[in-house]
């Protein structure tokens, strides 16, 4: 007899109680109805679980009921519903693309809403809780934000520190070109790091592979990368208070920009880079031996991270509104 891989009927169940009642083995039931023997104990093991208004045990009729109820509730998710919608969120999310970025980004591309992001998201938490860890999905995969470590902060060692409170207002808005921040993307090898800037109006970034940290060879890498730029495009940068940025006086004189930094222990205060940073990490996690990844699959990364739509740019992605921001100042010029 042929194994058929319909779904189970009411006289299936009532067959699969007969059998199990009647002491014959999973296998032995699972070949009189031409089952899989997997199908026969995932039926008995997730219908026979007791609750607060069962004692336990298998009965057929309850049993279709469950599954019912169960068929019913999937229905409830569009990308149950539709495959084809729901591979393709599966791939974008695998791309690193969020909820929010492939909702929108298939509503930009058709005219007109495909899939909202609360339906995604609602969607991969339901299967996780089926223990499918959809969320390992999501750009952070994360369940739990986990706490961070306050330490102390050499703030009070760097010459020439300015407040980030002090930054221009047109920098908050987001609303003017040429306002940046800079951090270091570090990793689990000693030593190795990722120098990131991001232009906060078109959350461009930039990424460079120092020889190290130290402050002076930092200042001209970051020299280096933003004076092929206008100066319209590099009017202001903010960082932490890392002493690898204790040289930040040097880019007043060698680019005319202002320097800002944050107040100790609030790294959201410069939230694009640490964003960014999060984005990258997805692709280049902790331990990752940055000795191994050559220098064209890091310009592939970055490529990745820039060319990911983004909600806050209606859906363009930070390359594409970076090139826009490049010829509207040439323009001007």
């Amino acid at each position: 007899m042929g194994r058929c891989y319909g779904q189970l009927s009411l006289e299936d169940r009532v067959e699969i109680y007969r059998l199990h009642a009647g002491g014959k083995s999973q296998n032995e039931i699972a070949s009189a109805l031409g089952r899989a023997s997997s199908t026969i104990s995932r039926e008995l093991k997730r219908n026979s679980k007791p609750t607060k208004v069962w004692q336990g045990g298998y009965e057929p009729v309850r049993a279709q009921e469950l599954a019912e109820r169960r068929r019913r509730w999937d229905c409830r998710f569009k990308l149950a519903r539709q495959p084809d919608l729901r591979n393709y969120v599966g791939e974008s999310l695998a791309m690193g693309h969020s909820p929010e970025q492939i909702a929108g980004r298939l509503a930009l591309e058709h005219g007109r809403v495909i899939v909202s992001h609360e339906s995604i998201y609602r969607f991969i938490y339901h299967r996780t809780a089926q223990k499918d860890y959809w969320y390992r999905l999501l750009p952070r995969h994360k369940k739990i934000r986990g706490r961070r470590r306050i330490g102390g902060s050499s703030g009070s060692l760097i010459k020439q520190r300015r407040s980030i409170t002090e930054r221009p207002a047109e920098a908050e808005g987001r609303e003017a070109p040429g306002h940046w921040e800079a951090d270091f993307m570090l990793f689990s090898r000693c030593g190795q790091g990722l120098l990131v800037l991001h232009e906060r109006q078109t959350r461009f970034s930039m990424v460079h592979r120092p020889v190290d940290r130290k402050a002076a060879p930092t200042a001209r890498t970051i020299a280096r990368q933003l004076g092929k730029l206008p100066q319209a495009m590099r009017r202001t940068i903010s960082f932490d208070n890392g002493n690898e940025f204790a040289e930040h006086h040097r880019l007043h004189k060698i680019l005319g920009v202002q320097t800002f930094f944050c107040d100790p222990h609030s790294p959201w205060q410069k939230g694009g880079v640490e964003n960014s940073i999060g984005r990258l990490r997805r692709l280049l996690p902790r331990k990752t031996d940055l000795n191994l990844i050559t220098a064209a699959a890091l310009r592939r990364h970055v490529q990745r991270l820039n060319h990911t739509p983004r909600k806050c740019l209606d859906f363009k992605t930070p390359a594409e509104a970076f090139s826009k921001l490049k010829s509207i100042v040439a323009l001007q010029t």
